[in-house]
């Protein structure tokens, strides 16, 4: 347990450092939570549960001192798409599959940890999570349009959304828009103008920085006065209404094996996405303060803060970017500043629920459509396109299948291509022939660099480890090597980046020592690293190859070229 290692040492400096923090990051993640319960579909109450027991498991079991969990927009957005196709959004049915998602998010990533399988994050590509998010902002900004525009529009797709505003542009409904369109403008205006402009009123920049935070709280406390003082709920504009006060109960989700077995895939892909994620921003802020997390033991850290939210009837949760930049901003010291913060959550959900009634959804709206502007990045696609054609496709992929179909099918094809083109890159290795710079013991690619060769050894390096996938390439290659070249005696495979060699490999390196020793030339290996080596010494080819191992290529070609053994100076 993780909080064994920092409650020790835990002193009165480091209780300020996070108590500043843990009201700092309060003040954010009221809206949030309230608006990305409603993102999900569920009522806003369920958002104030997923942020309360989640921040404390985490405290305990998390491994990074400033990662803020609680619901974010991408796993908002995958929980209304998993649900929504089955269950009608806000009903009782809904929310306990948003309880079942939860739990069964907890229970893999909790098992995930245990076994160590933090790796399988490791699937999901760069581009491929870039162009996930990218496109699940987009989605997300879009399905805020009705709340706040006041029309009613539906669907898990741009297509679908799209389609829906363009029929309903004749109803929109103004008060709405002027509420939400105004603070859609403030909350752009401050991060924009808010912070330079308190500098410039003589402001610390750490102060400015936390005020322009707190902006958000700001816009839903003006909207709801507004709304209030001039009765707009009465005029159609939307309002979050009355919400349950107290605390969270113990929850138990429901326990129909045919609603697990639907919302499996669903809680696996957010279970990844949520880690991947999550993982990505704790090791950002770590590494500022030159610190570490572990994957395997964050996944039982996010596991925990699942489960938590589950039993707290609330939704699935995964560490925020925003939020835990701000806790690290604000000077957080250790996970007691979330524990801290569940504590202000809490406060909130007895004290302030009776206010939120008045909040308008439009004001929420306005605040999702802000948050996940900094999702979108769109010259990601440039550097990509640039760098790597594949990576770019299956980035592409993944974007035009999450706005156009769905976020699962935008994921799930963009997992399954990065590990085609995986396989596909390593099925087909890049090998060179060698020859030796003149005057030293470096060796270098002949299509590349001038060097010598002699026509009777081939000294052939493969950049690859070899497994099932390429060990018929390398058979392939090798062979036509020795048929295009009559007059060689030796082949030297020089292996400085192959870690490893599996079964089917081994046949193949066999296969080859076989037929090279049938055609009178000599196979040998060089550069073999130790870990590699472990497993061939004790091998049949080891003992029936026709040449030898040597220790380096400078080895090979002194002890097979005898003539060209001293290197000058």
């Amino acid at each position: 347990m993780p909080v064994l290692g920092w409650l020790p040492a835990y002193r009165k400096e480091m209780l300020v450092s996070d108590l500043v923090a843990a009201f700092i990051v309060t003040i954010m993640l009221i809206p949030q939570s309230l608006a990305y319960a409603m993102l999900a579909g569920l009522p806003p109450q369920v958002g104030l549960y997923a942020s309360i027991l989640p921040l404390v498991l985490y405290a305990v079991f998390g491994t990074s001192r400033t990662l803020s969990v609680g619901p974010v927009a991408v796993v908002a957005l995958m929980t209304a798409a998993a649900l929504g196709s089955q269950f009608e959004a806000g009903s009782a049915e809904y929310v306990g599959g948003a309880i079942v998602l939860a739990v069964m998010s907890g229970l893999m990533l909790v098992l995930m940890g245990v076994f160590r399988l933090g790796f399988l994050a490791n699937f999901l590509s760069h581009p491929v999570v870039s162009g996930f998010i990218t496109a699940s902002g987009l989605v997300i900004a879009a399905s805020q349009l009705g709340q706040l525009t006041g029309v009613p529009i539906s669907g898990h797709n741009l297509l679908q959304l799209g389609a829906d505003l363009f029929r309903e542009l004749g109803n929109i409904h103004l008060p709405t828009l002027a509420i939400g369109g105004g603070a859609l403008l403030f909350l752009v205006a401050a991060r924009k103008f808010l912070k330079p402009a308190l500098i410039r009123l003589g402001l610390g920049e750490r102060t400015a920085d936390m005020l322009t935070k707190a902006a958000p709280i700001l816009a839903v406390v003006v909207t709801t006065l507004i709304t209030w003082a001039l009765g707009l709920d009465q005029a159609g504009v939307r309002v979050v209404g009355e919400v349950p006060g107290g605390l969270p109960g113990l929850v138990m989700p429901a326990m129909e094996l045919s609603l697990w077995q639907q919302l499996a895939m669903s809680a696996l892909l957010i279970s990844v996405v949520g880690f991947v994620e999550s993982v990505s921003v704790g090791q950002t802020l770590a590494a500022k303060r030159r610190q570490r997390i572990d994957p395997d033991q964050e996944l039982i850290g996010l596991g925990a803060a699942n489960l938590g939210a589950g039993f707290a009837g609330g939704m699935p949760v995964t560490g925020g970017f925003s939020r835990s930049v701000v806790n690290f901003d604000a000077g957080a010291q250790t996970p007691a500043a979330g524990a801290f913060t569940a504590i202000g959550i809490a406060v909130a959900t007895l004290a302030l629920t009776p206010a939120i009634a008045m909040l308008p959804v439009a004001t929420l709206a306005a605040t999702i459509i802000v948050a996940v502007s900094t999702l979108v990045d769109f010259p990601a696609l440039i550097r990509t396109w640039r760098y790597s054609r594949a990576d770019f496709m299956a980035m592409l992929v993944t974007i035009v299948l999450t706005l156009s179909y769905s976020v699962e099918a935008g994921i799930v094809a963009g997992v399954g291509l990065s590990v085609w083109l995986f396989l596909y890159r390593t099925s087909r290795p890049h090998s060179a022939l060698l020859g030796r710079v003149p005057g030293t013991e470096h060796f270098r690619n002949v299509l590349r660099h001038q060097v010598e060769t002699r026509p009777e050894l081939a000294l052939l390096r493969v950049d690859e480890s070899l497994y099932f996938a390429n060990a018929r390439f390398l058979e392939d290659r090798v062979l036509d090597l020795i048929s295009s070249h009559p007059e060689l005696e030796d082949v030297v495979l020089v292996c400085p980046a192959v870690n490893l060699v599996d079964a089917s490999a081994l046949e193949s390196l066999e296969a080859i020592n076989d037929r090279l020793k049938d055609g009178g030339v000599r196979l040998h290996l060089s550069e073999v690293k130790g870990p590699v080596m472990d497993r061939l010494k004790n091998t049949g080819f080891c003992r029936n190859l026709s040449g030898r191992i040597f220790l380096s290529t400078f080895e090979a070609w002194a002890a097979l070229n005898p003539r060209a053994s001293d290197v000058p100076g």
